[in-house]
């Protein structure tokens, strides 16, 4: 197991990340390249950039890499605002949705702020 496996924050984006693929299923298949790709990728981005990050040589690049997690983050809220608006994704799935966004976007930050508290130490 690696040390990234062990964070809540980690896990909590690849469960997002599963339900992200489900809620994308049902897009019509000619958004595949399109808005579902982007979706996915900037989904992934989240718990692949905290994976990469602890496994840098500092807390200040570790740091870096939960604010890019943050920002792909931010990436795909607007992109399910355009799914939403497209019709592609229901009211409820995307309150859901939301919601877990929410709570990894408080994670993120408590961890950003922490490392930056013990970098001044």
């Amino acid at each position: 197991m690696y040390h990234f496996e062990k964070l809540e924050i980690w896990q909590k984006a690849m469960s997002f990340v599963n339900g992200l693929y489900e809620a994308t299923k049902y897009f019509p298949l000619d958004e595949k390249f399109g808005l579902i790709n982007q979706i996915c990728r900037s989904a992934v981005s989240v718990p692949a950039n905290i994976a990469e990050g602890s496994g840098r040589n500092s807390k200040k690049e570790f740091i870096q890499f939960l604010m890019i997690a943050r920002g792909s983050l931010y990436e795909t809220v607007t992109l399910l605002m355009i799914a939403k608006k497209r019709e592609y994704l229901g009211e409820s799935k995307y309150d859901e949705l939301s919601k877990e966004i929410e709570a990894i976007n408080m994670m993120l930050s408590k961890l950003i702020s922490s490392c930056r508290s013990s970098l001044n130490e």
